[in-house]
């Protein structure tokens, strides 16, 4: 099971991590945590309702990393504007998509990171130096949001767009100060895989 999901009977999916994987996947969950932010609500916990009703933002993030993780909704690479007109309307449209949506997504990621976390966490109460990890169908689902996530935040700082890049990095010499992160983006496009392997019906 080392190195790769398996699918347990009833539903989900369990994992063999020693320690030092899980010290790098809560590590990277931690960092994609910190780079998400926290809730627009949450400097007004005494009113419930303030999140629920917040819009959020209008304007892409500068950062790139986030750009991958909250793209626009309306274009992207080869589906440029045919006009003028046609970019602004498309940005207008982008816009208010963001403002009502991003939000909720960005919840979504949170929680979905939170929860790799707290399981990793319990794992390693028992045991610090890993053992299996079990997950339910739906904690098997925020692991998968969390490891697409985590793919998405790496390859965009090894500006990876499309399997020509990805064919690039096995070729990168050991000496290349991108060779960690590579071996950390293709290990999680393997757990990655299976889990979805595992939940397929």
């Amino acid at each position: 099971m080392s190195g790769h999901f398996e699918s347990l009977p009833g539903g989900g999916a369990a994992v063999a991590l020693d320690g030092v994987e899980i010290s790098i996947i809560r590590s990277l969950a931690v960092q994609l945590l910190e780079l998400i932010g926290p809730g627009p609500a949450e400097n007004t916990p005494d009113d419930p309702l303030a999140e629920l009703f917040a819009e959020g933002p209008s304007e892409p993030p500068s950062d790139p990393v986030l750009r991958r993780l909250f793209p626009d909704a309306y274009g992207g690479p080869g589906s440029g504007p045919s006009s003028p007109e046609e970019a602004e309307e498309q940005q207008a449209y982008s816009a208010e998509f963001r403002r009502f949506t991003e939000n909720d997504l960005r919840a979504r990621k949170r929680d979905n990171a939170l929860a790799v976390i707290r399981s990793l966490d319990a794992l390693t109460s028992t045991s610090e130096e890993g053992g299996v990890l079990k997950l339910s169908r739906v904690e098997s689902g925020q692991w998968l949001g969390a490891l697409n996530d985590l793919r998405l935040a790496i390859g965009s700082r090894l500006e990876v767009v499309d399997e020509d890049d990805t064919d690039h990095l096995y070729r990168l010499p050991d000496e290349d100060p991108r060779k960690p992160m590579v071996m950390a983006y293709l290990w999680l496009g393997g757990l990655q895989e299976t889990l979805v392997t595992t939940l397929m019906p």
